[in-house]
């Protein structure tokens, strides 16, 4: 799959991002969006070999919207400058634990896990960290993890949260209001021979994560 057109459509539109402009090309961002509808495809159909709740979810379901919710924000530039898909057992509307898609001018990723979980997940893999770290630790310590995505994203809280020790052995962990894990990919990675399959290689990974975060949940 050939993503040179979509990342340079992508870029033209980082610098007119106006309707008039995207009115004009609007067939090119149709065929850069079916485009990027057929890797979320495939990547859904790798997923679902390893991940039974990934079979059968359309992709259509996952692909964020273009357009930006501008209501409430001093940016009014109309239009998001990447496709984006959250690949879970709802699509984008997945509640727990997913594999993320990012194509952006400058910045491309891929990884899994979750992003800003509602205060009763969130205390659940808490409670989870506390009483059964070492799965996680052992993961994060692996050299497979630590190759491919260095450690856990997601902000932290400025000190404990509610209920735990400031000096709690694992207090960096149980700072986090989000777990996620992402590897980012260059332009030239984007458009390399092997990139499907780096790209799967990533989400089987970021699925042993996956695993212990819905442990947790469950």
């Amino acid at each position: 799959m050939d993503l040179k057109p979509t990342i340079q459509f992508l870029k033209d539109l980082s610098v007119n991002n106006n309707k008039e402009w995207f009115d004009t090309n609007r067939k090119t961002y149709e065929a850069c969006r079916k485009q990027f509808l057929g890797l979320v495809q495939n990547i859904i159909d790798e997923l679902a070999k390893f991940d039974p709740e990934l079979t059968g979810v359309d992709p259509k379901k996952c692909v964020f919207r273009i357009n930006r919710d501008i209501r409430f924000s001093k940016d009014k530039t109309p239009y998001k400058t990447n496709f984006g898909a959250l690949m879970g057992a709802n699509g984008k509307k997945t509640e727990g634990t997913g594999f993320y898609m990012h194509l952006a001018p400058g910045q491309n990723f891929a990884g899994g896990g979750i992003y800003m979980p509602p205060p009763e997940t969130l205390a659940a893999i808490r409670q989870e960290i506390d009483y059964n770290p070492e799965g996680l630790k052992k993961l994060l310590a692996s050299k497979d993890f630590k190759e491919t995505f260095v450690d856990i994203k997601g902000d932290k809280l400025k000190t404990a949260p509610k209920g735990y020790p400031k000096d709690h052995p694992n207090i960096e962990l149980l700072r986090l209001k989000s777990f996620y894990v992402i590897k980012e990919f260059s332009e030239k990675e984007l458009t390399s021979d092997g990139f499907f399959e780096e790209l799967v290689s990533t989400y089987k990974k970021a699925h042993e994560f996956n695993k212990y975060l819905k442990e947790a949940i469950s």
